[in-house]
């Protein structure tokens, strides 16, 4: 029998199944007819739904709202992102606010590609380093950005 996988978000819920086909499209099913009332008691992430403020009640400069507003290419050149692993962890973060939670290498480059940007020398280099400098952390093939490669880029 044939094995599927399949993994979403739907507010504050993740649902992750693996297993016989019909195993996990009778579980996926279950998941949307509840969907409704799901929603209600796990409503979208804070970091999703409203933006981060300064003290002064400003939307921080990398509010997932302020990014998402802004294209790739100009998010990369406000970050002085131009090349390295500091374009890797802007072009991370910007697929994030896109509602790409968990990212893989092949994520970043060919968004990269997709905006016509330069592509990276090495991607999987460049994760290795903004996980070894507590930037990303990996999970299985695929990693997300901590806060603190957040708070770097913010610098």
């Amino acid at each position: 029998m044939a094995t599927a996988k399949i993994e979403f978000t739907l507010g504050g819920i993740t649902f992750s199944g693996e297993g016989e086909e019909t195993w996990v499209s009778d579980q996926l099913d279950k998941i949307l007819e509840k969907a409704p009332s799901l929603i209600n008691i796990a409503p979208m992430m804070q970091s999703i739904s409203q933006p981060a403020s300064t003290a002064s009640g400003q939307p921080s400069p990398l509010s997932d709202a302020t990014i998402a507003a802004q294209t790739l290419p100009n998010f990369l050149k406000s970050k002085e992102s131009s090349s390295g692993c500091r374009k890797f962890l802007a072009t991370a973060i910007w697929l994030h606010t896109k509602g790409n939670p968990k990212l893989s290498t092949t994520d970043i480059n060919k968004a990269l590609k997709d905006y016509s940007q330069s592509r990276l020398s090495n991607a999987t280099d460049s994760l290795n380093t903004n996980v070894s400098k507590g930037y990303c952390e990996k999970d299985g093939r695929q990693f997300f950005v901590t806060d603190e490669g957040r708070e770097f880029l913010s610098d």
